[in-house]
């Protein structure tokens, strides 16, 4: 049988090298094969023997070269496949999700103006991709803090982070979820959020009973939500959290500190429905650490 491939998208971005590196790490982890995938429309078709002051795509390639020699240096032994594909960037990219375990992308941090005007190429993968798309932060690393640096940082406990809607079946962000965790050795938090109903608001504030009504039913449906998985992986630990928020600010709350959040996306959506949604979407262009967004009915 042979190994799953993990492909990373490079376009010479301090995001991308922080993708290849992410996508490096994961691809150890599970002994699957690395492809650093370049896509230039422009890329020319040479023989091997052109001298190097001829070569037209000596710039694609330096891309490429500089994204294997810095995830070399940190996996010696890993099985790397460099392709440069002449093609644009965004079908280069949905067929390799198709063809991937998994698809890792740069990302950039947005202005809030900007969060709402972006058509860039990796928000279109996102919302098309047939397969899982992690998108990595530029100041992303797997290492931690330098020990003068340490106390500067908020603590707080390593884990995998899955936000959970409940309003119907999402079995491939789950089994993604759950796998991550066993696959790190951490504990998974199951995040729901919950906006209370007009019911529950009074002149003077909050019900309490009605505000814990409302998050006990909660509660037990993503329990039950999480049953068979949890009887699946009884190894992950799972914390469940449910919160009498939105969901977009539930998953702000909790995400703090976690080294993957993982959020769904439904493949099937109206005709005029952006293809994300507003939870994705918070999370993409707001979220520090790594983002999978997994496609599921």
């Amino acid at each position: 049988m042979e190994p799953e491939v993990i492909t990373v998208g490079l376009d010479g971005s301090l995001e991308s090298l922080a993708a290849a590196q992410w996508a490096a790490d994961e691809a150890d982890r599970r002994n699957s094969v690395l492809r650093l995938l370049h896509a230039w429309i422009l890329l020319a078709a040479e023989a091997p023997d052109t001298p190097p002051d001829r070569d037209q795509n000596a710039g694609a390639r330096q891309i490429v070269d500089r994204a294997l020699d810095e995830v070399r240096a940190r996996h010696p032994h890993l099985q790397i496949i460099e392709d440069l594909v002449g093609s644009e960037a965004e079908p280069a990219l949905l067929r390799a999700a198709g063809e991937s375990r998994m698809l890792a992308l740069g990302s950039r941090a947005l202005t809030a103006w900007e969060s709402y005007v972006l058509g860039d190429v990796s928000l279109d993968v996102v919302g098309r991709a047939e397969g899982p798309v992690v998108l990595v932060r530029g100041g992303w690393s797997a290492n931690p803090p330098p020990p003068e640096f340490a106390d500067l940082i908020p603590r707080s406990e390593p884990r995998i982070v899955v936000g959970v809607s409940l309003n119907g079946p999402c079995d491939p962000l789950l089994a993604f979820a759950f796998d991550a965790a066993a696959s790190r050795g951490l504990p998974l938090q199951a995040v729901h959020g919950r906006s209370l109903p007009v019911r529950a608001y009074a002149p003077w504030g909050v019900g309490p009973d009605v505000a814990e009504e409302v998050i006990k039913e909660a509660d037990g449906e993503l329990r039950e939500s999480l049953r068979p998985w949890r009887e699946s992986f009884p190894e992950v630990p799972v914390q469940l959290t449910v919160l009498p928020e939105s969901p977009t600010r539930a998953m702000v709350q909790t995400v703090q500190g976690a080294e993957l959040l993982a959020i769904g996306r439904r493949r099937h959506h109206p005709p005029l429905a952006p293809r994300v949604g507003p939870v994705a979407h918070a999370a993409i262009h707001h979220v520090t650490c790594p983002v999978a967004v997994v496609p599921h009915d």
